[in-house]
């Protein structure tokens, strides 16, 4: 019996532990993909309150899309704290830049200043 009990609380340990440190890429990439398929709860998880609030106002302005969105990362920068994450999607073939903070040791999607500059 004892031996059970300490199984079980080993596998809920195990099974309640999850990986909150993803990568910038990864952020950007779970953003991108929530932000067209509006899945909002997604993108607030990921994104800072002024990230989401700007995308949120241009997610109202994209019409509605039954097609699978495909997201390409086409290039990375870190200087320190700030990350920024060059992607590309299926939806309209453009490119799109993300700026991502880190706040509370997790990578967030947050607002650019309007004339900040990025490295890319």
């Amino acid at each position: 019996m004892k031996r059970l009990v300490i199984c079980s609380l080993v596998l809920l340990f195990i099974s309640c532990a999850e990986n909150n440190n993803m990568s910038h890429t990864e952020t950007a990439q779970i953003v991108a993909e929530s932000f067209f398929s509006k899945d909002e709860s997604a993108l607030k998880k990921h994104t800072t309150s002024e990230g989401y609030a700007s995308l949120v106002t241009v997610q109202n302005m994209i019409p509605e899309s039954d097609k699978d969105i495909e997201v390409e990362i086409l290039d990375e920068a870190t200087e320190g704290e700030i990350a920024w994450v060059k992607y590309k999607t299926s939806f309209d073939g453009k490119s799109g830049i993300f700026k991502l903070v880190k706040e509370n040791d997790q990578w967030k999607v947050t607002s650019k200043e309007p004339r900040e500059k990025g490295p890319f």
